[in-house]
């Protein structure tokens, strides 16, 4: 998908922001079935899932937008910097950042929900 898809969507998105700052709570999807195997797997993976939720609404909305960008949407740090409209080392810079923060905010360690 084109960059400048997500450029208009992102900046559209930070005027919204701006206008509501209060963030919308996302409905819980409980529509979803699960492809584990067993209960186990499929808590253990629910349980993850929440982890994982919880610390992404942990980070700064730039942080939370670039690895959405680049884990949900598969962009590369170039279409980030273009979509953000910044260099590529502040992508870059964020990056670091939010993944330091996501561990941090991740209880136990990460063979813990492997």
């Amino acid at each position: 998908m084109s960059t400048w898809i997500f450029s208009i969507a992102y900046r559209k998105a930070i005027k919204a922001r701006a206008r509501w700052p209060d963030p919308v709570e996302e409905e819980p999807d409980l529509g979803q079935a699960s492809h584990d195997p067993n209960p186990h797997q499929s808590l253990q993976h629910s349980r993850l899932r929440e982890a994982l939720a919880a610390a992404m609404r942990s980070l700064s909305a730039d942080h939370r937008a670039v690895v959405d960008l680049t884990y949900f949407h598969g962009l590369g740090y170039r279409e980030i910097a273009e979509v953000m409209d910044c260099p590529v080392d502040t992508v870059k810079t964020r990056m670091f950042h939010a993944r330091r923060r996501l561990r941090q905010a991740m209880p136990g360690s990460v063979s813990d929900w492997v």
